[in-house]
């Protein structure tokens, strides 16, 4: 077994440029909601079994090892087991954003509504992938099938249980541009989405800094593969993400298996790895689609007047992508950053200074209301009083004066930054 071998992370040879490293680590602690729930593409979780006798490697040298990979070609059957302590989030994309998923000029199947459904419970996934063109993610049922293809300029999605697909034509000028933020991890789930466990990994490893440990920790096997598991702790108390443990491909450096473990203890909040994977081209085949005959079709450009910007756990949590607008460490509009590393808090200034919305007031449907309920906690403290969004990994202070604070931490370090502010 590879001994514990610890690499402290001061943004120096690993991470890019001093902005983004910024960036990075506000965005690890506040937005990997987006990482831990909307995640959701490639990735899953499984047992290992036994630990293999591998060769020393220090924590530099693994982290340098996932940056070279170049594997591009896979496929795989992968699993998902995501607990952030929330009710089932199926059925509430409509309840908060009227037009959603199965509601009036909506579709099934369209991607940025479905990938809510993984941000609770297990699931199992389908996977191929053959370079930054082409990728397909399947989502199995017992007895249908949800897919995501991307192959060149063209998105298909096709749930099979309604027998409706959705379509879309990407701007090639435009990803191109784009591409040199991600060329090996293309993916035809909504933008921003991680969709491989290597995304997954790297989105922590670049937010890597004073503020974080990172060190080897044995090793692990993984789908049938050898594996050095790299584990990444915050040094800060306050937080609720207590470490995240990678396992890594010990031939190919390709992140094989990613779980994210809460400080509080108990099961993880996202255990996800391959079952079962393959570093062969994939068939051509996979990347093909033709919609059945009777398929409805829905096309991109039909669904905008209906949908937004893809939604991912952030819409669920009151301010959580309000949160984002500081992601590089300073204020942006009305958005203050508080803190730094895992335990940043953003305060942000609603407009017009208005609290949450109540059913009182008509501006929230029923479901929503007992969705929001079963999350809030009524708190009172130098800044007055408030509410207090909870879940395993993202809780939100709103104020009934209208200021929101949330982070990757406790409720105690959100009241504390509230009456600090006040």
């Amino acid at each position: 077994m590879a001994p514990n071998d610890s690499a402290e992370t001061n943004g120096g040879t690993r991470g890019p440029a001093a902005g983004r490293r910024k960036a990075a680590r506000y965005i690890v602690p506040v937005a990997v909601a987006g990482v831990a729930a909307a995640t959701i593409g490639l990735v899953p979780a499984l047992a290992s079994s036994g630990d293999p006798d591998l060769p020393k490697i220090s924590a530099q040298k693994l982290i340098e090892k996932i940056a070279a990979s170049d594997t591009e070609q896979l496929s795989g059957t992968v699993k998902i087991s995501t607990d952030l302590g929330i009710p089932s989030l199926g059925g509430l994309a409509e309840s908060f954003a009227p037009g959603g998923a199965g509601g009036k000029g909506g579709s099934s199947a369209d991607p940025q509504e479905r990938m809510t459904e993984l941000a609770s419970g297990t699931h199992t996934l389908r996977v191929a992938a053959d370079g930054p063109d082409k990728q397909r993610v399947s989502i199995l049922d017992d007895t249908s099938e949800y897919s995501l293809i991307h192959n060149g300029d063209q998105v298909w999605a096709y749930d099979s249980k309604s027998d409706q697909a959705y379509h879309a034509t990407e701007d090639r000028a435009g990803k191109d541009a784009g591409r040199d933020a991600g060329k090996k991890s293309g993916h035809p789930v909504p933008e921003g989405v991680p969709t491989t466990p290597k995304a997954l990994a790297e989105q922590v490893l670049k937010a890597a800094g004073p503020t974080t440990s990172v060190t080897v920790d044995g090793t692990a096997q993984v789908a049938g593969r050898d594996a050095y598991k790299l584990v990444v702790k915050p040094k800060q108390s306050g937080s609720t993400i207590g470490s995240v443990v990678v396992a890594v491909d010990a031939e190919n450096g390709v992140p094989l298996k990613f779980t994210m473990l809460p400080s509080s203890g108990g099961k993880a909040i996202v255990d996800a790895g391959f079952t079962k994977v393959d570093f062969s081209k994939p068939d051509a085949s996979s990347f093909t689609f033709t919609p059945p005959k009777g398929t409805e079709v829905t096309e991109a450009d039909d669904a905008k007047a209906e949908h937004k910007a893809g939604k991912g756990l952030g819409d669920l949590i009151p301010g959580a992508d309000a949160a984002q607008l500081g992601a590089g460490g300073k204020s942006a509009g009305n958005t203050k950053i508080i803190g730094e590393g895992w335990s940043t808090i953003a305060e942000i200034t609603t407009p017009g200074g208005t609290g949450i919305p109540s059913k009182a007031s008509g501006d929230v449907p029923a479901e929503a209301q007992q969705f929001l309920d079963a999350l809030g906690d009524k708190v009172t403290g130098k800044f007055g009083s408030g509410t207090v969004f909870k879940t395993r990994l993202v809780n939100a202070l709103m104020t009934d004066d209208g200021k929101v604070y949330v982070g990757a931490v406790t409720k105690d370090a959100l009241v504390k930054a509230a009456n600090s502010a006040s």
